[in-house]
């Protein structure tokens, strides 16, 4: 009988470099939230893919990046604790970033000890010898790593990534019970469902100074009712939020059920509010509240 392997496999690299994108196109679902912003991931979000005789824990980390404020040194600490109970690193850049960026956490990621399997994401958007350049760049960065150029929105050469995993895991039984996807509650998938809203249709700092609270998520056989607070920074980003004659936060309340109703197969009767909570970002009570001390 093939013995059980399990392990954690912990995706780290820049911002903005698709670090969501491959962690959805290797679980197979919308798990992580998407967009062109920086700093669209801001907790250590798992995903579960479970076999007979496997079970690889994914976590999407937030980018790396230098800390501005409280909120920052929190999203950067979950990034560091990625490194420390890793079975596995993906270590993610891509076609446009300079190779130099963060050398200081490439050395890290170096001296962790850790298998590293470095993915070079975005070949679609390169030619051919530019990326064999990167090839021969990140393999010499990481002696004795694989290396894969891959299309994570193409999901170009994704699955020899999951092949390579599955050798390199561990013999451990499952972490968690084998029909998990995630080790996240429906609320906080709701919540990321509209703070991926507002990062699409807000501009400048807007995005980066909101958070989001389900308060309320009951749950019948037809439909799920929902009650939700967009928490900002300043009294003059609630008028932002909220648009003209609220046409804003409607369009952001009628996309996020439309999303919400394909992620959760029901019918969503959704309430949004917008409150402010001065500097949300620098108080550690209220950061406390919204997940960002758990590692």
């Amino acid at each position: 009988m093939t013995a059980h392997k399990a392990g954690f496999v912990n995706i780290i690299g820049n911002p903005n470099v698709g670090k969501s994108t491959i962690m959805n196109a290797l679980v197979g679902e919308k798990i992580s939230i998407i967009t062109q912003k920086m700093q669209t991931t801001r907790h250590r979000i798992k995903g579960i893919v479970s076999g007979d005789d496997f079970q690889i824990v994914y976590s999407d980390t937030p980018g790396i990046l230098k800390p501005n404020y409280k909120l920052q040194e929190s999203m950067l600490k979950f990034v560091d604790t990625a490194l420390i109970d890793a079975d596995i690193i993906l270590y993610v850049t891509d076609v446009k970033e300079q190779v130099d960026k963060n050398p200081e956490y490439i050395e890290k990621v170096r001296k962790s000890n850790m298998p590293v399997i470095v993915l070079i994401n975005k070949i679609d958007l390169s030619d051919q010898d530019e990326v064999v350049k990167l090839f021969d760049h990140w393999t010499s960065v990481f002696p004795g790593a694989n290396v894969y150029p891959i299309s994570a929105l193409e999901k170009f050469n994704i699955e020899p990534i999951f092949d390579r995993i599955l050798e390199l895991l561990p013999e451990s039984p499952p972490f968690f019970p084998k029909d998990e996807l995630t080790d996240r509650n429906e609320r906080f998938f709701f919540q990321e469902i509209i703070r991926e809203k507002i990062l699409l249709y807000y501009q400048k700092e807007i995005p980066y100074s909101v958070e989001v609270e389900v308060e309320e998520f009951k749950e019948t056989n037809k439909i799920i009712n929902v009650r939700a607070i967009i928490y900002v920074s300043r009294d003059s980003q609630k008028g932002i939020i909220i648009g003209h004659k609220g046409n804003m936060i409607k369009r952001v309340g009628t996309e996020a059920r439309t999303d919400a109703e394909e992620f959760f197969e029901k019918k969503i009767f959704l309430e949004l509010y917008v409150k402010v909570d001065k500097d949300w970002r620098e108080k550690d009570r209220t950061l406390k509240k919204f997940g960002y001390d758990a590692f």
